[in-house]
């Protein structure tokens, strides 16, 4: 699947955002927006100061600044490294910790902290708690093999490796600069936590736009196109092919008519070619999609009708969820059916297209009220709550 990258500079409601734009094609499959006034905290690590144990939540709030409690599940307090140490073999109040933020706030929910500090590359990430070799599953098992037979001989007790899907286009020279590097980094952040008073921020994670660059998959990318030459410099600076759009008659966010695409999706109703819709619904706990068959009139079969604009939907509700970037709890309502048969080719579909979602999302079940539940990865914040 050939894709393209579009970053540019984006006016919307006032506010001036750099937006991130994965194109297949002429459809816009992903779309982030950074205000270029507000930097994203989103896999910062500071040293951060232990300000309550909740016992009943089994979590901690971790102060990252004066003021600024984020959430930390002591389930996944496993090694953390400790800048300033209560006596106590528990994690305390006053603890002063490294920590790294793995989630935004989200609606009402405070940054998520972990322990678990990640250093990301373009092929590599390095994990401080978890020491095993992680292979991509994405790539073929002989492809598995071979890197990690590549990176075996360096296994590290004091880290972990996880190897991304793109490291299959890379060669091997490149794949262990990248190790290097990424273990000098890690080591000498350690190294200099020790001597940082809390709140000090040990690492600032890369502009939003460089990071979600990492995250695609290179071969199956045609090419990142920008019209900003700031833009541009900083992305040429990092590693990454990138074109510099010149054409004064027409805009790059015009040509690609982002702006259009932007604002269908937030619109609440989707319509189907069927002439079925989608209705979408975020709410504070979960997010609601009523799929309905509108205009759409069964000449024969109704039930195989029904099924066909629910296979229709289940793709549309796909490619939605990616773009809006809905996460946590979903429940779609599709149209009654009667047939098992025709239930379980439905269910199959869906978990077949959300599959090709780059954050990992579960198809739960078909409940008794032919109510189908998904959970799809917190990471960012929804398409809503970035320009909100």
């Amino acid at each position: 699947m050939d894709q393209k990258v579009l970053i540019t500079k984006l006016n919307y409601n006032k506010i001036t955002y750099i937006t991130t734009a994965l194109y297949s094609g002429k459809q816009l499959l992903e779309v982030y927006l950074e205000p270029v006034e507000q930097k994203s905290i989103l896999n910062n690590i500071y040293v951060g100061r232990v300000k309550d144990i909740v016992k009943n939540l089994n979590a901690a709030f971790i102060e990252i600044a004066p003021g600024k409690p984020c959430y930390y599940s002591l389930e996944d307090c496993h090694n953390p490294i400790y800048v300033k140490k209560i006596n106590s073999p528990r994690m305390v109040q006053g603890d002063e910790v490294v920590v790294q933020v793995v989630k935004e706030n989200i609606k009402t929910k405070p940054p998520k902290l972990s322990t678990n500090l990640t250093f990301a590359g373009n092929y590599l990430v390095l994990t401080t708690e978890n020491t095993t070799i992680g292979i991509s599953r994405k790539l073929p098992q002989e492809e598995r093999e071979r890197l990690k037979g590549l990176l075996e001989p360096y296994r590290n007790p004091d880290f972990g490796i996880v190897v991304r899907t793109n490291a299959a286009q890379a060669t091997e020279t490149e794949i262990l600069t990248e190790y290097n590097n990424l273990k000098q980094e890690y080591e000498q952040l350690v190294q200099n936590a020790v001597h940082r008073t809390c709140f000090s921020c040990l690492k600032e994670s890369p502009p939003e736009f460089l990071s979600l660059l990492r995250d695609v998959h290179q071969h199956e990318l045609q090419e990142i196109i920008t019209d900003d030459t700031e833009l541009y410099a900083q992305i040429e600076k990092s590693g990454f092919p990138v074109k510099l759009y010149e054409d004064t008659m027409i805009s790059l966010s015009k040509l690609y008519s982002l702006e259009v695409k932007l604002k269908e999706a937030l619109q609440e109703r989707v319509w189907l070619k069927s002439g079925g819709y989608l209705i979408i619904q975020p709410t504070e706990a979960l997010t609601v999609i009523d799929v309905n068959s509108g205009k759409s009139i069964a000449k024969k079969n109704v039930q195989e009708h029904y099924l066909n604009i629910n296979l229709e939907a289940a793709k549309e509700i796909a490619h939605q969820l990616r773009l809006r970037n809905i996460s946590g709890i979903i429940v779609v309502d599709f149209i009654d059916m009667k047939e098992q048969k025709a239930k379980d080719t439905l269910m199959y579909q869906l978990r077949q297209l959300v599959k090709t979602d780059s954050v990992p999302v579960q198809v739960v079940d078909m409940t008794r009220l032919n109510l189908v539940e998904l959970t799809r990865k917190k990471v960012r914040k929804s398409l809503a709550e970035q320009i909100s």
